[in-house]
């Protein structure tokens, strides 16, 4: 990842949580700003999804989505994306279409330049 880091300190987790958030089928996407110029990514899958390796998985599909598609974020936002249970066997087209719907409702995604 170009200008993004992990999140992973469990008090901006929660904080992210009591933001408003975005959802559907797939995904739970909490977005804030962050006052710096990078992005921090959280990934959250819970144990009720799988084992292991299921959970493991969805979290590389996931974030895979995000490092393909880096470019297109705005950067200083801190992000927190919630896997639901048909994440974890969604065709991978399907989790980086609502990965950027919700992207672009919580207004992360850049102004497409003409």
């Amino acid at each position: 990842m170009k200008f993004s880091s992990s999140l992973k300190l469990n008090h901006i987790f929660r904080r992210l949580y009591h933001t408003s958030g975005f959802a559907d089928g797939l995904l739970v996407l909490y977005a804030r700003k962050n006052r710096t110029d990078s992005n921090r990514v959280g990934i959250t899958v819970s144990k009720k999804l799988g084992k292991a390796h299921v959970r493991n998985r969805t979290r590389r599909r996931i974030r895979e989505v995000y490092r393909l598609n880096e470019d297109a974020f705005q950067p200083g936002w801190d992000i927190v994306v919630v896997a639901r249970s048909k994440a974890v066997e969604a065709p991978f087209d399907k989790l980086t279409k609502s990965y950027l719907t919700l992207a672009k409702k919580a207004g992360l995604l850049r102004e497409m330049q003409n």
